[in-house]
């Protein structure tokens, strides 16, 4: 017995030696929040007093750049590789799916004892064996794609009192979405701290992406123009709720005893989305989100660890990108890893003040569908930027190759590369070999497995097929999209297979309309289609009906689906937009 005692009290004791000596981690990061968008950085509008004060405490990071897009950027952040090398080079059309052959943040978190938790947006899939519960978090509070009301989330939700997803369960929650996650992820690790574990925890919040839904108090204040330009209210109140947020996260930090020993870490995932913002203040960058120039992925890094000695207070100007946190936080919490795929390197140094620069580097953010050369990609290089430019004569572009000195014109507006081409050709021979490398990888398929333990039934939505572009409310209304989905039958078995054209918890017919109160999106459905393995079955559909089934038998390996949803003559309508697999 006193050595079952003694073997308990050990264990105890080495827990909370653990949890002393290891520092927690908040990674923090905000959607759709542009470099510009806070007072720290000079916005003449925008009142950011907490985020000034974080601002104050950290390490910035002054030329660091994610991706223009939220999924690659994600994907990056989790794997520390490329987006062309893991696969999620886009929101949906199945490239928001990075390979799972990739080990994830949290995975390396977990295998060093870490408890690991996400509250907030996910958008790396929505269906096994991509979900964030399966990638290495073991509390998850979340929403399905890219946001609430995407076309993959519940029906019917916004931003006040949504249904959320609680470790795969649809929950109601109270209250506005940003309070919800901050509230519950501070609950989660009031808890960790509790049981002496040191936790890792993941806060991207949803906001201030559309759609722009925040309360009167924080956007009142920014109702008008100024100096002739309009202001965008709702989008500065989003991000006036979040400044609040981090105060009320400070708060808590300091009343439990763990800011000291907490590596802090707030980003964001690309450029500014609102083009009103884009306008008023910049921070005199060109573009916006979506783009290959610096307003579109040049983001704010900062870094606050009080117990780590960092270089609080200063600045870092190497060229750093959101493939370094990951090894970054692997060096600076002692987590152990093969770390033999990561394109990222290591920041702990430079954080430390051990390192003033880092060895010179090439670093290519490439985006997209197809990812062909030069498509949605820039080379960067010390303040080197080339780009290959679309043709846009509305812009006045004239489109080629273009070459920007940021240190000497930030705004990216005079093409310097006829007056510097061995600069321009040493850029453009670095990408092609690196595009030759990475493109195989890309091309990698990923599929998702139905019929496991996992995820018995699975839903697939059309974020995630191959085909057309169909992830929003515009696309689930217009009823035009069509395409497929890659899968991986987990085992030998009779599958149960259902077609929606809108989701299950509607209960609408598959010939409604999207409100009920006109045509819009309403659609002729009269047959649905499966195609699946060998199966190739049409069914006639009733005008009451909400689903359509199809009963089959599958066999382990990899396959394709396609449903589609036809009129009477039989012809292809769209696809059917919902689909829910179950393995009997």
């Amino acid at each position: 017995m006193k050595s079952r005692l003694a073997g308990i009290l050990l264990a105890s004791i080495a827990g909370i030696s653990l949890a002393a000596e290891r520092p927690n981690v908040i990674l923090l990061m905000t959607d759709d929040q542009g470099y510009g968008d806070m007072s720290c950085h000079g916005n003449p509008v925008l009142k950011t007093p907490e985020i000034d004060k974080l601002y104050a405490q950290s390490v910035r990071f002054t030329d660091f750049h994610a991706a223009p897009k939220c999924t690659p950027t994600r994907a990056q952040l989790m794997t520390g590789v490329d987006a062309m090398r893991n696969g999620a080079t886009r929101v949906c059309q199945g490239r928001s799916l990075p390979h799972p052959d990739f080990k994830m943040m949290p995975q390396f978190f977990a295998d060093a004892g870490y408890a690991t938790g996400l509250f907030g947006k996910w958008h790396l899939g929505d269906s096994y064996p991509y979900q964030p519960r399966f990638r290495g978090f073991q509390e998850v509070l979340s929403f399905r794609a890219w946001g609430i009301t995407s076309l993959a989330d519940y029906w019917g939700n916004d931003y006040y009192d949504p249904m959320l997803e609680l470790n795969g369960v649809d929950k109601p929650y109270t209250g506005y979405c940003t309070d919800i996650f901050f509230d519950e992820a501070m609950k989660w690790m009031q808890q960790r701290k509790k049981e002496g574990k040191p936790f890792f925890l993941y806060l991207p919040t949803n906001t201030p992406h559309v759609p722009e839904q925040v309360a009167d108090t924080y956007s009142t204040p920014y109702k008008g123009k100024y100096k002739g330009m309009d202001i965008p209210a709702d989008f500065y109140g989003m991000i006036a709720n979040i400044d609040e947020n981090i105060g009320k996260l400070e708060v808590f930090l300091k009343k439990q005893g763990l800011r000291d020993n907490t590596i802090l870490v707030y980003l964001a995932d690309n450029g500014t989305q609102n083009r009103n913002a884009m306008t008023l203040f910049n921070a005199g960058m060109r573009e916006h989100k979506g783009f290959p120039y610096e307003g579109g992925h040049r983001v704010h890094l900062f870094v606050r660890w009080e117990n780590g000695k960092l270089k609080h207070g200063t600045d870092i100007a190497e060229l750093t990108t959101v493939q370094d946190l990951l090894p970054t936080l692997m060096d600076l919490c002692d987590l152990e890893g093969d770390r033999s795929a990561f394109t990222g390197t290591s920041l702990a140094s430079l954080l430390k003040g051990e390192q003033e620069k880092l060895p010179e580097r090439m670093v290519v953010s490439q985006i997209g569908y197809t990812c062909q050369l030069w498509q949605q990609a820039v080379v960067m290089k010390d303040t080197w930027r080339l780009i290959k430019e679309m043709k846009n004569k509305k812009k006045k572009i004239t489109g080629g190759m273009a070459l920007y000195n940021i240190a000497e014109d930030p705004g990216q507006t005079q093409n310097v590369y006829t007056e510097y081409p061995e600069i321009a050709q040493s850029m453009e021979a670095y990408y092609e070999q690196w595009h030759a490398a990475a493109r195989p990888l890309w091309e990698k398929k990923r599929y998702i497995t139905i019929g496991t333990d996992h995820e018995n039934p699975l839903k697939l939505y059309s974020n995630d097929w191959q085909g057309d572009y169909c992830d929003n409310p515009q696309g689930l209304i217009a009823g035009k999209a069509k395409g497929y989905w890659d899968l991986i039958v987990d085992r030998d078995g009779t599958y149960e297979i259902e077609l929606r054209r809108w989701p299950e918890e509607s209960g609408k017919p598959l010939i409604d309309s999207f409100d009920e109160t006109s045509n819009k999106g309403a659609l002729p459905v009269a047959k649905a289609r499966l195609q699946v393995g060998e199966f190739d079955q049409t069914l006639d559909t009733q005008p009451e009906a909400t689903v359509v089934r199809f009963s089959t038998p599958l066999k382990a390996g990899t396959t394709t689906l396609t449903a589609d949803l036809l009129n009477k003559q039989g012809n292809v309508i769209c696809g059917a937009m919902y689909v829910k697999v179950t393995r009997k």
